[in-house]
């Protein structure tokens, strides 16, 4: 096979832009991009230490820690004297018209004894007689070591209590005048605490107190364990496993192994093209050589790929949802189960850069996609896929317990979500179907499945050659049941070969009385030249053609029609042509189909027992002798001619071919036992018995 420098290009294309989209998504670091949570059962294999690592308290225990020093923490606080002059100024004049000048005077000497004692706010007061024990802390700055001073806090007053201390002395030296309500309201406004947070100070001190709990708590050394697999992470683990995960990522941040990991999955990916390359070359050239075929195959792939890396980042157990089982069924159907099951093992060996477990990962995904392969033919009833299904699910649940069994020796680490995840699966490989029903549309494939609908003889255009050319219609059936029986024994397609035998002479509706099957005595040939009849003959063809193409055939339909006769000559009018004029030269031309010669095995079936077909009805009689010596001599004819040369099939296939036809024709047309006739004078005496 000889690639042109266009497909060459196009394949590199192709296999560079699956490889960019694959390396975009896959995990750029050297290590597991691990997906865990909280209280959840660590899903991986045994993690241990690149590197020595803190061990740090769990944001639980921190908390705790934090808020029981919180609670006895003794606040630092500063007195602010401007603020009691201001709150003392602020109410003697505001009493002013609401209160005499003495009740002004007691209410200030008053205020200003609060703030003698100092007065706080609400928040702190709580925290004073709440866990520090009455005193709070000053930081005066004079003197590093002892800069500190506890000062006792005891009478220290809220703005509530300082209005109520206020009220009960101005009450026990006036009981019979007591503070007016506009008064009180006033005072009550005025008082502003005057001894505040040092929040400098607090929260310096306050953060040396922290250390004890920021601080490591122990070192995890190279080499030891952070979690095995299946254990409970608990907020001690899953705070060491977010350590581990901080340093690892800013470890790689300044060296390059996340550039020679990048750079080993990619020659990886690439090194997995280049295998099905290579198989495609040695083994399927054809399929090879037509771009359509690489563009199908390299993006279905590469679909599986990025859904398989998405799936695995973002749900647990994501990358056995995926169905890879269909990539077997998808292909075989278009394709043969060899391509299949290479394009299988190509998709899963790409995938395993990101499977948790490789072993475990490349074994069930093998069991369940080769079971899939296995479990369908031809899938020409939709009804298979939910039989296909199922039988993957088993796969998936026995190769997950013999793994279980290799890998631990024991099932106690069995995951039922695991299973789940697996019936998820088979379930979205039921639906297989509506992705072949895409791929036909998208790249104008054809599957079992639409010819085994084109093959129903009650489709509109059977139906309308029943009718209109019923000679044609039987003709069709007697050579679609003929192909079939021998594209099942050289292992051709069958549904193709039947299907297309059913369309290839549809052209003929356009003046089916031209052709022998459909005359009744009347024959228009009668006065038209041999050139004439012969153009007429051949025009069904590219009728054919046409109406294919109206009634939307796939491609592979339309080659039956325009390939059966492929360069072959009408020979009867070409005879005739050439009988009637022995001195002048006959264009041959005239005369021939337009082809092209069959390409495929099934189209040169095809060509075989059409011919064989419509011959076998001129026999004078059907011993086993005249259909040997009538098959024989048409199909070495084709043969001699090179009509054969330009398909793949061996002289063996036609030697199978011509043997399954002389079998087929001696069944239809062997002979019957004439039933004697009942003499009539023992037919009387019966007769009179009775």
């Amino acid at each position: 096979m000889k690639l042109t420098r266009n497909l060459i290009l196009t394949n590199l294309g192709l296999v560079a832009a699956a490889v960019a989209i694959i390396l975009f998504l896959l995990p750029h670091d050297d290590r597991q991009s691990y997906n865990y949570e909280l209280n959840q059962p660590w899903r991986y294999q045994l993690l241990t230490a690149d590197f020595d690592m803190p061990i740090l308290r769990d944001s639980t225990s921190a908390r705790e820690m934090r808020d029981s020093i919180d609670r006895v923490f003794v606040p630092f606080v500063k007195r602010d004297d401007q603020i009691a002059k201001k709150a003392v100024a602020k109410l003697s004049s505001s009493l002013q018209g609401h209160a005499s000048a003495a009740e002004q005077r007691t209410l200030a000497q008053l205020m200003s004894a609060a703030y003698t004692r100092g007065i706080v706010s609400a928040d702190i007061y709580d925290r004073i007689h709440g866990g520090a024990h009455g005193v709070v802390r000053i930081d005066d700055g004079t003197d590093a070591e002892h800069s500190v001073t506890t000062v006792d806090a005891s009478e220290m007053l809220s703005p509530p209590r300082a209005f109520k201390f206020i009220d009960s002395v101005y009450r026990a030296a006036n009981p019979n005048a007591p503070i007016n309500d506009e008064a009180a309201r006033i005072l009550g406004e005025a008082i502003t605490p005057n001894i505040i947070i040092d929040k400098e100070s607090d929260s310096k001190y306050r953060e040396q107190e922290y250390l004890t709990v920021n601080g490591a708590m122990g070192v995890i050394k190279k080499g030891q364990r952070i979690v095995d697999r299946g254990e409970i992470i608990t907020p001690q683990i899953f705070t060491n496993l977010n350590t581990y995960t901080e340093i690892a990522t800013r470890n790689h941040q300044t060296d390059n192994s996340t550039t020679y990991f990048l750079l080993g999955q990619g020659l990886y990916t690439l090194l997995c093209f280049v295998a099905l390359y290579v198989y495609l070359g040695i083994c399927r050239p054809k399929f090879l050589a037509k771009t359509r075929n690489m563009v199908f195959l390299i993006s279905f792939i590469t679909i599986f790929e990025a859904f398989a890396i998405l799936m695995f980042e973002f749900v647990g157990n994501g990358i056995y949802f995926v169905p890879f089982a269909a990539i077997p069924i998808v292909t075989g159907v278009f394709y043969d189960s060899r391509t299949a099951i290479f394009s299988l093992l190509i998709t899963v060996m790409i995938a395993t850069l990101v499977a948790v477990f490789p072993f475990q990962f490349i074994f069930m995904e093998l069991a369940a996609g080769l079971t899939a392969a296995f479990s369908i033919n031809n899938l020409e009833r939709r009804s298979e896929l939910l039989r296909t299904a199922i039988l993957t699910f088993l796969a998936y649940a026995v190769s997950y317990t013999i793994s279980l069994l290799i890998t631990d020796g024991r099932l106690s680490g069995f995951d039922w979500h695991l299973i789940g995840a697996f019936g998820i699966n088979a379930i979205v490989l039921s639906f297989a179907y509506f992705i072949i029903l895409i791929v036909e549309k998208v790249f104008g494939f054809t599957s079992t499945v639409t010819l085994v609908e084109l093959s129903d003889i009650n489709n509109k255009l059977l139906r309308r050659l029943a009718e209109e050319a019923p000679g044609t219609f039987q003709h069709s059936m007697q050579v679609s049941t003929l192909a079939a029986e021998a594209a099942r024994a050289i292992g051709a397609n069958t549904q193709l070969v039947r299907t297309g035998a059913l369309y290839h002479d549809i052209g003929k509706l356009d003046g089916p009385i031209f052709f022998t099957e459909n005359q009744h005595g009347v024959n228009p040939h009668t006065g038209l030249n041999p050139q004439t009849s012969a153009h007429k003959i051949i025009s069904h063809v590219t009728s054919g053609l046409a109406i294919a193409q109206q009634a939307k055939l796939p491609e592979v339909i339309r080659h039956f029609i325009t390939e059966h006769h492929g360069r072959a000559v009408t020979r009867y009018f070409y005879n005739t042509a050439v009988n009637e004029n022995p001195d002048g030269e006959v264009n041959r031309e005239e005369f021939t189909y337009p082809g092209p010669n069959p390409h495929s095995r099934e189209t040169a079936i095809l060509m075989m027992a059409d011919s064989v077909e419509a011959a076998s009805r001129s026999l004078p009689q059907y011993s086993p002798e005249a259909i040997d010596k009538l098959v024989d001599k048409i199909i070495d004819t084709q043969e001699k001619e090179g009509l054969f040369n330009e398909s793949p099939i061996s002289f063996r296939d036609i030697q199978t071919i011509k043997d399954t036809f002389k079998k087929r024709l001696s069944t239809i047309y062997h002979s019957r036992v004439a039933y004697p006739d009942l003499k009539k004078g023992k037919e009387q005496d019966k007769v009179s018995q009775d």
